[in-house]
């Protein structure tokens, strides 16, 4: 499978031409064909390698904004105060996603509460320990934990390389102690309302992180690590350190919404989940809407490269 964080090929191919336009209006006609032929490149750079496309998307809303409210709130008061948009972009997005789902051969997953994070988090927990080699298809860095599941990638489009860590689990660690600023998550000594208010966060050294990961790796409770820390109560860092590792590790997604996830992931296409190839062991499924579909929005270029789709 290639597991594709779709809202961040299409963001990434908004921007890409927002900002070559200095009156920064959106042309949907180059946000479109960006978004389908980076899709196309990479399907034909990774399917004989990896097999096919997943589209997973975003929800209009994440669980950990019911948990966390502060969860990505400077995003919204970015977008508030930009020269775009942003409401007409979405619903463009919108509509290329839908787009995606009526003409085009792949299973494109989106579960209300669920981030592509999560939803990829879950199809890669849950793969036969049989399974071959999987792609995840992005740049975010919250994805290196997952590297620790067998025969699994991960490429991303922005740098061009493939990302890479020798330590996944002490990746994890790290993130959750000194937190997600893009996010909103601040680090574990800081109260939850630092970026929102714009406060500086309190200050852990690096030594101090190594020496907490390599405690933590060692089978130590994280959360009786207090000790280490000059000037944090035992409750403040038992509450943070909660509160981080339940954003930032996907092993924390709740039972509820991973049951939803796998359960829609197996009715979306059976094809996938019962393991059904064709003779040369590959996945296929319909593609003949592409053609009219190409046509009808004048993606002639893309015509001349339909079997790459």
């Amino acid at each position: 499978m290639i597991l594709v964080d779709l809202n961040q090929i299409m963001i990434g191919g908004l921007m890409v031409q927002v900002t070559k336009d200095p009156k920064k209006e959106i042309n949907e006609f180059l946000v479109r064909h960006m978004v389908l032929n980076t899709l196309r490149f990479y399907r034909k750079k990774f399917y004989e390698e990896y097999g096919e496309f997943i589209l997973c998307c975003d929800s209009k809303h994440y669980w950990r904004k019911d948990v966390f409210p502060n969860y990505k709130a400077n995003r919204k008061k970015d977008r508030a105060s930009s020269d775009l948009d942003w409401g007409n972009i979405f619903e463009f997005l919108n509509r290329i996603k839908q787009e995606l789902i009526d003409n085009f051969p792949y299973m494109v997953l989106e579960v209300y509460g669920a981030e592509a994070d999560d939803i990829i988090a879950v199809i890669l927990k849950n793969k036969p320990t049989t399974s071959s080699k999987d792609l995840i298809l992005s740049s975010d860095k919250d994805f290196i934990q997952l590297h620790s599941i067998k025969a699994t990638d991960q490429y991303s489009p922005v740098t061009k390389r493939f990302v890479k860590h020798k330590n996944p689990k002490a990746y994890m660690f790290e993130h959750i102690i000194k937190g997600d600023r893009s996010d909103g998550v601040p680090n574990v000594l800081s109260p939850d309302d630092s970026f929102v208010e714009g406060t500086r966060q309190k200050t852990i050294r690096k030594t101090v992180i190594s020496e907490l990961i390599e405690l933590i790796e060692q089978g130590k409770d994280p959360l009786m690590l207090h000790t280490l820390i000059k000037n944090c109560s035992k409750d403040t860092w038992i509450r943070n350190w909660q509160r981080n590792n339940l954003l930032v590790n996907l092993d924390s997604i709740p039972e509820e919404l991973e049951s939803e996830i796998r359960e829609i992931f197996v009715r979306n296409n059976p094809g996938y989940a019962t393991g059904f190839r064709d003779k040369n062991g590959k996945y296929k499924a319909d593609r003949n809407k592409l053609f009219e579909y190409f046509i009808k929005n004048g993606l002639t270029e893309l015509v001349q490269n339909i079997g790459d789709f």
